[in-house]
């Protein structure tokens, strides 16, 4: 006789939310209802005929649903699960940490419309020859006893009876019960977790109120891809730093769980996990090693204004647009020497933005980027710090990762995008064209407004970290006698100088060139009702002020003539109003501080907007009063 569903099913797992490894547990079968991807995993709804469970299946059983084995309408075992809160409802899901298929696809969904008596499962009159035809037709590989067989049991006979059944090697697999990650939460007891350290932490010393001591943390990736942060302090820490190698992988078991501190927290998890003195470490030897799979979590480029200077780490898919030569950055910091790169990306918001490669991945997978930039690869990159240089940039940090042209549903619908329109399409830098309205989060110009006085008068602004603001200001004076621009490589934009006969030597690239650019780097003064300010600009929000290049600007510099061109295009272009989103911060000089005002976006005044904004101003103050 073909396998069945188990009876009562979903009441057994139910009634038995985290049974542990020394637990007499039964194979469950239930058929698979409605299975779809969701990320890299695959969701279903697991039914015994009378009941249903909303299930995920582990990302390791994606193979079983891609060959064939497991479909929907089809049956599966389940040999180990555990059981989870939907966060605000009263449900639970089910999460199958191990199962096996039974048989194929069936004809139909089992249904079992039934009462109970003295005799067992009675069919409603009306509806047994209808069930009847389901189970028996052809393929399906499913036959119900008849009524006068089936015996009324208890939960506790069938788990008794089944266990009795099962077979040697599902009980052995059950001694050591490990439980993915995304199943963990605060509240459940005993648990085995198997993980890759994929990032360590130096241990670091600190004081308080309590004393002195120390801590590390590790990010730990189970085979899902799914990651957590865990730390541990003073004995702990001292007991585990050694143990802890990178990229080994270990069973780990007595550690606890709390909310994440989105403050710290470095990986996408709702929780963090301590580790205590009693928590038990074991290296995964003499078996099979996984490699996580590396989840991600995608932010659009035209999305990524909110992430700007916070502690989130983003991830992103692009098309690779451009990638630079490698060129050597030295650190204030320590002096020491790093190789770095530039790659820029795009996406189908046709926006651009630069992501900055560091040491190793500028070395590595930057110098196969550029290798093959002409055949335009996707890169998916995981843990990027968000900056605002240029109004947004990416950049790479050591626990970064990057896929190129990773064989996941997002990277497929982009090379589709691309091939079919985004190649002749026209982009944007996701930091250019700052407008006045924010239509995608971005910090518009009207976001923490102030004026001009309200900078100079707060001398101490930018101590520990840049401030930004926005301001609308006049382009009061631009000195025509400073230094307005600086000779520029024409591929990293780093400056250049004279090569001895001819051409011009970049030290980022190594290289030298016959032709350089020229880029802004001058100081404007601009003022308000409040007062005035110097305010550093560089070369696209000069561009913007000025409203010509550089290098156009100095054509007109060699002009001669009474009404030298020159003069009369910075005549021009002062007195002119302008909406200014600007960074303040603190820079010594002959050992004195000084505040810096830098404009990181400059947009014309739109004044339909700027009318609509200083009516809500009148109306605060008038509700405040």
């Amino acid at each position: 006789m073909a396998e069945s569903v188990t009876p009562d099913a979903i009441s057994i797992l139910l009634a038995n939310p985290s049974p542990d490894s020394s637990s007499e547990f039964p194979q469950i079968i239930v058929q698979v209802l409605d299975l779809k991807q969701s990320g890299n995993r695959y969701m279903f709804t697991a039914s015994d005929g009378k009941k249903k469970l909303r299930s995920i299946l582990p990302s390791n059983q994606n193979s079983q649903v891609m060959s064939g084995n497991i479909q929907s309408l089809g049956l599966i075992r389940i040999l180990d699960y555990t059981l989870n809160d939907i966060p605000n409802k009263s449900e639970k899901y089910l999460i199958v940490t191990k199962c096996e298929p039974v048989c194929s696809a069936l004809e139909m969904e089992i249904k079992s419309v039934v009462k109970s008596d003295e005799s067992g499962i009675l069919l409603k009159p009306k509806e047994e020859n209808e069930i009847e035809r389901e189970v028996k037709s052809e393929g399906a590989g499913i036959i119900l006893k008849p009524k006068q067989e089936i015996v009324a049991k208890s939960a506790a006979q069938i788990v008794h009876e089944q266990h009795g059944n099962m077979a040697t090697a599902a009980r052995m697999a059950m001694t050591r019960r490990v439980r993915p990650l995304v199943s963990l939460n605060p509240y459940q007891g005993n648990w085995t977790i198997k993980v890759r350290v994929t990032s360590k932490g130096n241990m670091r010393t600190y004081k308080n109120a309590r004393g002195e001591g120390c801590v590390f943390n590790v990010e730990l990736t189970d085979e899902d891809g799914t990651q957590i942060q865990a730390t541990m302090f003073n004995e702990a820490a001292r007991k585990f730093y050694e143990k802890f190698v990178l990229g080994k992988v270990y069973y780990i078991s007595k550690g606890t769980l709390k909310v994440g501190n989105k403050q710290f927290k470095t990986v996408q998890n709702d929780y963090e996990m301590t580790l205590n003195e009693n928590s038990e470490v074991e290296e995964a030897t003499n078996e099979a090693i996984f490699v996580p799979e590396t989840s991600f979590k995608f932010v659009q480029i035209d999305e990524l204004g909110p992430y700007v200077n916070k502690n989130d780490l983003v991830d992103v898919i692009g098309v690779v647009q451009n990638v630079s030569p490698s060129m050597s950055i030295r650190r204030k910091s320590n002096n020491e020497t790093v190789p770095k790169r530039d790659i820029t990306i795009a996406d189908e918001t046709k926006k651009t933005v630069v992501v900055s490669l560091w040491n190793d991945l500028a070395t590595g997978v930057g110098q196969e980027l550029l290798d093959v930039a002409d055949k335009s690869p996707i890169v998916a990159i995981k843990s990027l710090k968000v900056g605002d240089f240029q109004g947004v940039s990416l950049s790479a940090i050591s626990k970064s990762a990057i896929l190129v042209n990773p064989d996941i549903p997002e990277a497929k619908k982009l090379r589709c995008w691309y091939d079919s329109e985004g190649k002749g399409a026209s982009m944007a830098s996701v930091g250019s064209g700052l407008s006045s309205v924010s239509k995608n989060g971005m910090r518009s110009m009207y976001s923490d407004r102030v004026s001009v006085s309200q900078i100079t008068s707060n001398p101490s602004l930018g101590e520990d970290k840049p401030a930004f603001f926005s301001i609308r200001a006049y382009i009061s004076f631009i000195k025509p006698d400073q230094t307005m621009w600086y000779r520029a490589c024409k591929t990293c934009n780093k400056k250049v100088t004279e090569a001895i006969g001819s051409g011009y030597w970049c030290e980022g690239c190594q290289t030298t060139n016959e032709k350089c650019n020229l880029r802004y780097i001058m100081v404007v003064r601009v003022s308000d009702a409040s007062g005035e300010a110097y305010v550093s600009v560089f070369n696209e929000e000069a561009e913007k002020i000025v409203g010509c290049s550089a290098d156009e600007l100095d054509n007109l510099k060699t002009q001669e003539g009474e009404d030298n061109p020159y003069q009369q295009k910075l005549k021009q272009v002062t007195w002119v109003p302008h909406l200014l989103r600007v960074s303040v911060s603190q820079n010594e000089y002959m050992n004195e501080k000084r505040q810096r005002i830098t404009a990181r976006a400059v947009a014309p005044v739109d004044f339909a907007a700027e009318s609509r904004f200083l009516l809500e101003e009148i109306s605060k103050m008038k509700a405040s009063q």
